[in-house]
């Protein structure tokens, strides 16, 4: 099972807002094939494996990350694939929490195939994290990335890019950027640190992030590289509902897309917000800051994973602050370590919050 949670990575950024999948098919105590799921649209990861065992899956355990759909989607169902190729056992991490395609296992077992589950759940949930909270709690996956010193701050001094981790790191976030829907990052972050927000690593997404700026009164320069590269890459404005109109306009004829919310406290109305962009479409967003914003999801129990990029730097109180406001009581120690890395000098410790 943890290598068919190794094959399912290589899923990343090509088929969400489907699941990563691996499956591995062991006969006799040997691995004989092994499939995932690589393109959105493409043969899930039972079907490939299956394929390429051929008739030596006749008699075999198949284990498979996810429980085998049950439901005809862009591919035909699993669960008769399995049946059809004579497996006798089946082994899978996670239950398919999706309405339509979960069932599969009950399916199996009524063709008299013994199936076991469970195996290996924690770690495939956590890969497919924000899945299961689309399916499950019906609103957009927040996961917050902050790049920090020991002491938790974001540069060296407020108003100043600071380029705070090293190589390994920035490729990382790069590899993470993939796998979301939308980058999003405040008006500050957007002024101070002139950012890209796209990927530019070994992963060329199936789609392009859209990248997002909420900016209460629509300050984003048109010569900014955000708004000057919005014909290439999509880019979003998020806005007060009475931002100078004349503001909105000028964006929206540089090609940004101007979404408006109303005001909350300190800025915009977050659930607002979030519910705006999950009405365009939007499932999964990664925040990359800075500290107002990311502060702002965390004090409204927004965000469902933390991935902290921490440098062996030390700023002191000069560093703008990586958490400016006060935790909600529920989420101070509600949290559950899924990834501890070296990257270089850099260490990356990934959070997920206990719901």
């Amino acid at each position: 099972m943890r290598r068919a949670v190794e094959l399912a990575w290589r899923g990343w950024g090509r088929v969400h807002p489907n699941p990563l999948v691996g499956a591995v098919v062991v006969r006799d105590g040997e691995r004989i094939a092994e499939g995932w799921h690589a393109q959105y649209g493409g043969p899930h990861a039972e079907a490939v494996a299956l394929a390429a065992a051929g008739e030596r899956a006749r008699g075999a355990t198949l284990y498979t990350t996810l429980e085998p759909c049950a439901h005809h989607g862009k591919t035909p169902p699993c669960a008769a694939a399995i049946e059809a190729a004579g497996i006798a056992r089946v082994v899978y991490g996670a239950r398919d929490p999706h309405p339509e395609a979960g069932g599969g296992a009950d399916r199996l077992a009524r063709a008299g195939v013994e199936v076991v589950g469970g195996v290996e759940a924690d770690a495939v949930r956590a890969q497919n994290a924000a899945f299961f909270h689309v399916v499950e709690r019906g609103s957009v996956y927040v996961a917050l990335k902050y790049a920090l010193s020991l002491d938790a701050r974001l540069g060296a001094a407020p108003g100043r890019a600071t380029p705070v981790t090293g190589e390994a790191a920035r490729a990382e976030t790069h590899r993470l950027r993939a796998g979301f829907d939308a980058i999003m990052v405040g008006s500050r972050t957007a002024l101070v640190d002139d950012p890209l927000l796209t990927v530019r690593g070994d992963i060329v997404p199936r789609v392009p992030p859209v990248r997002i700026v909420l900016d209460t009164e629509a300050r984003l320069p048109l010569a900014s590289r955000l708004a000057a590269t919005a014909a290439e890459t999509p880019t979003w404005v998020v806005c007060a509902e009475d931002a100078p109109p004349e503001r909105r306009s000028a964006l929206e004829a540089a090609g940004v897309r101007v979404l408006s919310a109303p005001r909350g406290p300190g800025g915009l109305a977050l659930d607002a917000v979030l519910s705006a962009l999950w009405e365009a479409g939007i499932r999964s967003v990664l925040c990359e800051g800075g500290g107002t914003l990311g502060s702002a999801l965390l004090a409204e129990d927004r965000v469902a994973r933390l991935y902290l990029f921490f440098a062996p730097k030390l700023y002191g109180p000069d560093g703008p602050p990586a958490f400016t406001s006060p935790l909600s009581a529920a989420a101070t120690d509600a949290w559950v370590r899924t990834d501890l890395r070296e990257l270089g000098q850099d260490v990356l410790l990934v959070l997920d919050r206990a719901w």
